[in-house]
């Protein structure tokens, strides 16, 4: 889901869990970087009963370190940033962005399924 930039973080996840609650019946653990801590834990699992685990990265080491679960995320992004309509905020209205990152994904799958 994309939603405005004025829109926080954590107020913006509870309206993805408001969303996806009818759709994924079986997702039972979500993964979130530290921007999530708080009391957004406590209202997934008890609104929502599911289980919202903060991957918190370690400030004290000086070198790269692969931090699991959180690559995937990190990944991801990778992945989309190499559509230039991803790059920078092209679009005017929301809808029109979310879409973008629909289609990205799809181009994503659909060519990983053609190969095999």
């Amino acid at each position: 889901m994309v939603h405005a930039a004025d829109i926080q973080d954590r107020d913006g996840a509870k309206i993805v869990f408001r969303k996806i609650g009818k759709y994924f019946k079986k997702l039972r653990v979500v993964w979130a970087d530290g921007a999530y801590a708080g009391k957004l834990v406590s209202w997934v699992n008890r609104y929502h009963r599911r289980t919202l685990q903060i991957v918190k990265r370690t400030d004290h080491l000086k070198r790269f370190k692969v931090i699991p679960k959180r690559w995937i995320v990190e990944r991801t992004f990778s992945w989309l940033y190499k559509y230039r309509r991803l790059r920078a905020d092209y679009e005017y209205h929301i809808d029109t962005s979310e879409a973008m990152v629909y289609i990205a994904m799809t181009h994503i799958m659909v060519r990983r399924l053609s190969k095999k």
